[in-house]
């Protein structure tokens, strides 16, 4: 079993940075390929970023390629995603997601991960 609990959301202008961070509890932290998904308002649940077990592979999606970075700790059994030059249509809730079996190409899809944090709100004004 892992849990995760996500951090570092809240209100930014457009153009700002935030860092959210996701910490992971169980053994086999190190183990798990590591995603980001949001969810806006009225829309539906989008892949983020994701980052291989041993942070070697990492996958963006288009809307936030160059904007957005994905790292792990794994000595902190924590998973960053930051986020620059966020924009307006970046707002939403922000959700880690951990698969429990290493695979490469790291997936993109949310129901190839098999535990989810709670979600942390980002809020972008313009």
């Amino acid at each position: 079993q892992v849990q995760l609990v996500e951090s570092g959301g809240g209100l930014v202008q457009a153009g700002g940075s935030l860092r959210l961070s996701c910490a992971g509890s169980g053994r086999t932290f190190s183990s798990n390929t590591m995603g980001w998904f949001r969810q806006g308002p009225g829309k539906e649940r989008e892949f983020v970023a994701a980052i291989s077990w041993t942070g070697g592979t990492i996958n963006y999606a288009d809307t936030v390629k160059g904007r957005f970075t994905i790292s792990r700790d794994n000595a902190k059994n924590t998973v960053y995603l930051q986020m620059n030059s966020l924009k307006p249509e970046d707002t939403a809730v922000y959700s880690c997601a951990a698969r429990a079996h290493r695979s490469i190409p790291v997936p993109t899809t949310a129901a190839s991960y098999d535990y989810w944090g709670q979600g942390t709100q980002v809020t972008v004004s313009s």
